[in-house]
């Protein structure tokens, strides 16, 4: 076997033509390595002219809180927005196979793969081997330390280092940018790299002076510019020899040409790619800037002037050396590591809580405080479906629930800087009192839902979708979740000033005289408003937490009698009009009470009602049942609602959904202080939904019955339930153990 495996290897040595890319294969498990992390199974890849589409779940992210980018576990960069979440994508692959432009590095020989981050860190390498060889490639988009960042500008840039670990590895570098979601045509031009220092080029260079690199002009005038660095990292390896060539994609569909670079490397060679929006200026130093001062300034000075004679640069555009981008993989790693290790988390299931944080991390726009629902848009949420949405906005709800999940395990400065986000936006409600449910990154309101036709969809998952057309509705249960958030940033954030609290009165008030209206809710229905029991609920939240804002706090209330009556009176409603007498279970809303909805189980998680009461344990049992049996829960898994009997008004099917198998979980843990067995249970459908994160940890917002991930990834609701059903579960247990 071994022997038929690697006459295979030496047939593949032949030189392939550029345009060449992989196919995928699941090898059994003669193939995997023994205590493969979270995979019975090895991945393996063998060249080939088309490459199809990666599953969901074999992607990860990285980013630096202003982007972020998928990267697939065969070396591609499959979704890139640059410059922000929100902006158009220039790779979009996962989209589109043909023509939704990419950033591959892959071998041109037969591999295997590994990924995984580096410890404690949102820097990301991906591991390829085989017989004759092993080359990694570490992905991130640098970020400054968190105590140079007054002082250090952010470079936009995608770093991609490849280096040879043993042996020898004849690698495929594709850069195919689709300007504008693939409807920009562009012009590709190979040009002298004036970012080089002379005195860094090494012997052979071409043109002279310089090395090249490539530059992409999109025909709205977005500028991308490929830059390169080589080096040895032995003593006995001599410097990699790159070449720059352009590859013709048209026949896919490209409106442009790509890059591309056939590498050869041997141990102890690397080439590390730099993908960045030029700076539109250029600058020199100024005569103060060249003042003397301490080392690194001094170090930082050499950096900008470059060689005598040399023209100096500024800071947003420093000369490229391979100083520069090792400085710039030790300051970001050591910025992600200093940041987790800010966690006051102690309990179980440490590792992945920590992974969902640091993925949460990457969800947040840093210049306001946002914090977007997931950076990637369109992702299907069943395959060949028509449930496909943009997720890169800040919902209201979403970002509550997540800053709530972050200062649960201490991380109070992301909730104070979307406080003072959510308090912008209440200083300018609307005209009648309300919030829309979602803003863009910018604080804008404008999210114009477009069907972005021309793109195929995940798998042929159409129609691709921009902006969202939800943006308008009215989802009243908004208010209880951003007050919740309020009223846990008042126990561990920055302190309420009297102006600000004027903003929250307003917004309770607003709450009383609008409780009894109809909505379209948390899971954004698309025809007709009803009374949902969960926007019932979080109105029902938003008010108690008003209450015990101005008690805790001694804060005035003119109309606390208002408050009090209002909310106890819409408690009895709930359990009047929601409550369904005969299945013994509470109804998806007051005018279906016969359709099960398991966001219902948030009534213990917000205190609504103990998670011993009969009627929620009643509820909850009924949720647990399979969906054969009248409930919602398939393999430990957990789906919304039965989308054949409640009419939402989109179509189409859908997998189970994460976020509710966690409430489910945390619901359990809520029932189980008073119930061992369904403590057990708690535990048991954790464990199994963690077999359910992908290789590196994260998690997309649906899975279907036969275990693949579906819709946008990464999901931030996801990974904030998973804290919070950890957090409370490990505390459970502990608090059980010293009844026993």
């Amino acid at each position: 076997m071994r022997q038929a495996l690697r006459v295979g290897h030496l047939r593949q040595r032949l030189r392939l033509s550029p345009s060449y890319s992989f196919f995928f294969l699941r090898c059994n498990s003669a193939f995997a390595f023994a205590g493969a992390h979270r995979r019975s199974v090895m991945n393996y890849y063998q060249p080939s002219k088309d490459r199809d589409y990666i599953p969901l779940a074999d992607h990860a992210l990285i980013g630096n809180l202003r982007t972020a980018a998928l990267v697939s576990i065969d070396g591609s960069i499959e979704s890139y927005c640059v410059p922000n979440f929100d902006s158009p994508s220039v790779f979009a692959r996962i989209l589109d196979k043909d023509k939704g432009g990419h950033f591959s590095i892959m071998p041109t020989v037969p591999f295997t793969v590994k990924q995984n981050y580096l410890p404690s860190s949102n820097v990301l390498q991906t591991k390829f081997m085989n017989e004759l060889g092993v080359a990694s490639i570490t992905d991130f988009l640098p970020r400054p330390s968190s105590s140079a960042s007054a002082t250090k500008p952010l470079l936009p840039w995608l770093i991609r280092r490849v280096e040879c670990i043993r042996g020898t590895m004849p690698l495929m570098m594709q850069c195919a940018p689709a300007f504008n979601y693939a409807l920009d045509t562009h012009s590709t031009k190979i040009v002298p790299d004036t970012s080089i220092p002379p005195l860094d080029l090494q012997p052979g260079t071409p043109t002279q002076n310089h090395q090249n690199k490539v530059v992409f002009t999109s025909s709205s005038g977005f500028v991308l510019d490929l830059r390169y660095i080589t080096e040895s990292t032995l003593d006995a390896a001599c410097v990699p020899s790159i070449e720059l060539g352009t590859l013709d994609l048209t026949s896919k569909g490209h409106k442009g040409l790509a890059a591309y670079s056939a590498i050869q490397l041997s141990e102890g060679q690397a080439v590390t790619f730099v993908l960045r929006t030029p700076p539109e200026h250029e600058a020199p130093m100024t005569a103060s800037a060249t003042r003397t001062g301490t080392k690194a300034e001094l170090e930082r000075k050499l950096t900008l002037l470059g060689p005598l004679g040399v023209k100096p640069r500024t800071v947003h555009d420093p000369f490229l050396t391979k100083e520069l981008l090792h400085s710039l993989l030790t300051i970001t790693n050591r910025y992600w590591y200093e940041w987790i290790r800010q966690s006051t988390y102690t309990g179980s299931w440490k590792e992945a809580v920590h992974r969902s944080a640091l993925a949460l991390k990457l969800l947040i726009y840093e210049p306001t405080g946002a914090v977007v629902a997931s950076p990637t848009f369109s992702l299907p949420e069943f395959i060949g479906g028509t449930r496909n949405w943009d997720y890169r906005a800040s919902w209201i709800r979403d970002s509550s629930f997540t800053l709530y999940a972050l200062i649960r395990l201490g991380f109070t400065q992301e909730a104070n800087a979307y406080m003072e986000f959510i308090f912008e936006r209440l200083r300018h409600k609307n005209p009648d009192g309300s919030l829309q449910i979602m803003y863009t990154i910018h604080g804008g309101k404008d999210l114009e839902e477009i069907e972005l036709l021309h793109l195929d969809g995940h798998k042929g998952s159409k129609p691709v979708r921009i902006g969202n057309g939800a943006a308008d509705h009215v989802q009243l249960d908004i208010y209880g979740e951003l007050m919740d958030c309020i009223y846990l940033g008042q126990k561990f954030g920055k302190p309420l000033s009297y102006d600000d609290w004027v903003l929250v009165r307003e917004l309770v008030d607003y709450v009383v005289a609008n409780y009894k209206e109809p909505d379209l809710s948390i899971w954004e229905v698309r025809n007709k408003k009803r009374h949902f029991t969960y926007s019932k609920i979080m109105l029902w939240v938003a008010i108690d937490r008003g209450l015990r804002l101005a008690d805790k706090r001694s804060l005035p209330c003119p109309n606390r009698a208002r408050w009090l009556a209002a909310r106890d009176e819409l408690y009895e409603e709930i359990m009047n009009k929601a409550w369904n007498r005969e299945g013994q279970f509470f109804g998806q809303s007051y005018e279906d009470t016969d359709v099960l909805d398991s966001a219902v189980l948030i009534m213990p998680l917000v205190f609504f009602m103990h998670g011993s009461d009969p009627r929620f344990i009643s509820s909850l049992k009924q949720i647990l049942k399979s969906p054969e049996r009248g409930g919602l829960t398939s393999n430990n898994l957990v789906y919304r609602y039965d989308v054949t009997k409640s009419e939402d008004g989109v179509g189409g099917e859908e997998g189970t959904f994460c976020l509710c198998t966690l409430w489910c979980v945390e619901a359990l843990t809520r029932a189980g202080e008073y119930d061992k067995a369904l403590l057990a249970r708690s535990v048991s459908m954790f464990e199994d939904f963690l077999m359910y994160l992908n290789h590196v940890g994260l998690c997309t917002e649906e899975i279907s019955d036969a275990g693949e991930a579906l819709g946008n990834a990464v999901q931030g609701f996801t990974h904030v339930t998973l804290i919070s059903a950890a957090y409370n579960l490990s505390r459970t247990l502990e608090k059980v153990k010293r009844h026993d």
